[in-house]
């Protein structure tokens, strides 16, 4: 884990950073590498190919950050990366894998309501993506609008969403 984590660094290789991503995303499904990857920063060196110019390598990103978020003391830290994601899913392509990607962490990031605040400008885009996405999409926008819902504090936001 910490060589992969290491070469992710090290290279500007889109294909070898997919590669590294996709191995840490499958390693990060046993608790144990969770805990691992976050103690050796694995945590801030994906989120920082959130930025990547490569769509894959940004999607992968997330893919490997939502199963890293199934630990709270990772949440902790991928929390810092919410608006960048809800970014990514507002200008990804409407239906793209690398918008269900976001969707999917947005998802894990709002099961609790301690990051809810972090997506409130979200809901219109949200509700737009409702609207218009494939039925995938939908089902996806759907669990983390469901999430969001079940906090009492978000009503309000709701209600003043301009779609």
């Amino acid at each position: 884990l910490q060589k992969l984590i290491h070469l992710l660094q090290a290279t500007d290789d889109p294909l070898i950073q997919e590669q590294a991503l996709i191995t840490l995303s499958n390693s990060a499904a046993f608790s144990v590498n969770q805990d691992i990857i976050r103690n050796l920063d694995g945590l801030s060196v994906i989120g920082g190919m959130l930025s990547d110019c490569v769509p894959k390598v940004t999607e992968k990103a997330l893919n490997a950050l939502n199963n890293l978020s199934m630990n709270i003391k990772n949440q902790e830290e991928i929390q810092v990366y919410i608006e960048q994601v809800c970014k990514s899913v507002e200008s990804a392509p409407l239906n793209s894998d690398l918008q269900l990607a976001g969707l999917r962490l947005l998802t894990n990031m709002s099961v609790t309501s301690d990051y809810h605040h972090k997506m409130i400008n979200q809901i219109p885009c949200l509700l737009r993506v409702l609207s218009e996405g494939s039925e995938r999409t939908q089902v996806q926008v759907l669990k983390v609008l469901v999430n969001l819902s079940a906090n009492p504090a978000m009503t309000r936001h709701f209600l003043r969403a301009q779609v």
